[in-house]
């Protein structure tokens, strides 16, 4: 087996974590980048994205001061729990990747939950 950067590890530990704790929910998954952050609602079981949202969508961007922030990342929480829920959504469990659970992370998770998601 080829060896795995720190950050890759990290990312693949808690990926089996959530696969054994999801019960068939699906997956709240969180991209971040320096200038933006995303999220996407992912049904691992069949392989597709139920809801997706970020910070370069247009209407999402004309609202936003950057796209870097906690209030952003807190809106797109929102944004991706309203679209989930309207896809029929209601239990997710959180993927944050190889991200601490701090700053623009939190901030999406509690958008979510404030949107409605449950996790």
């Amino acid at each position: 087996m080829a060896h795995l950067t720190t950050t890759q590890a990290r990312k693949a530990r808690i990926r089996h974590a959530i696969r054994v704790a999801s019960n068939g929910r699906p997956r709240l998954s969180v991209f971040r980048s320096s200038k933006q952050i995303y999220a996407q609602i992912i049904d691992d079981a069949n392989g597709v994205t139920l809801a997706a949202a970020s910070t370069i969508e247009k209407d999402v961007k004309a609202k936003l001061k950057t796209g870097a922030d906690v209030e952003a990342a807190k809106a797109i929480g929102k944004l991706v729990a309203e679209r989930a829920l309207a896809a029929g959504v209601k239990a997710v469990v959180f993927d944050r990747g190889a991200y601490i659970y701090h700053g623009r992370v939190k901030a999406l998770a509690d958008g979510a939950r404030e949107g409605g998601l449950d996790f």
